[in-house]
């Protein structure tokens, strides 16, 4: 993982959107199949929207049925962090940006194999970065 980014509210603010914002630095979450990644097939590498650290690669993305792009692994195991979710009247494991503390996301225990884990991102957290073909 690359040097800790820190801003100020207000940069934060400055750089992104406002449902940008409204995801990453105060926890939201995009409504279903409204994103843009959810249903990406590319070959590629989905960075962190606000800091652009690499995240997840599209080799471990799936289908998962909830309208949300779903992996099953992060790319670096460094490169997410996660805490427990006790908001909404639930026990929940939030995914953030290990670099910039971004909010990204759950992972729950119901994917595939080989992890067994749904890491379920919101795509307004991603860039995408398209696989270039030599």
């Amino acid at each position: 993982m690359s040097e800790k980014v820190v801003k100020s509210d207000a940069e934060w603010r400055e750089q992104m959107s406002t449902e940008q914002y409204d995801v990453c630095r105060n926890k939201g979450t995009e409504r279903a199949f409204s994103g843009s990644y959810w249903d990406t097939k590319e070959a590629g590498t989905y960075r962190c929207s606000a800091c652009h650290q690499e995240l997840f690669s599209s080799q471990t993305k799936f289908d998962s049925g909830t309208g949300w792009p779903s992996f099953t692994a992060p790319i670096a195991e460094d490169s997410v962090q996660t805490e427990e979710d006790r908001t909404l009247g639930m026990l929940r494991t939030e995914v953030m940006c290990a670099r910039c503390d971004s909010h990204l996301g759950h992972v729950f225990p119901d994917g595939p194999a080989p992890t067994g884990l749904r890491y379920c991102m919101n795509s307004i957290s991603l860039d995408f970065e398209n696989e270039s073909s030599d």
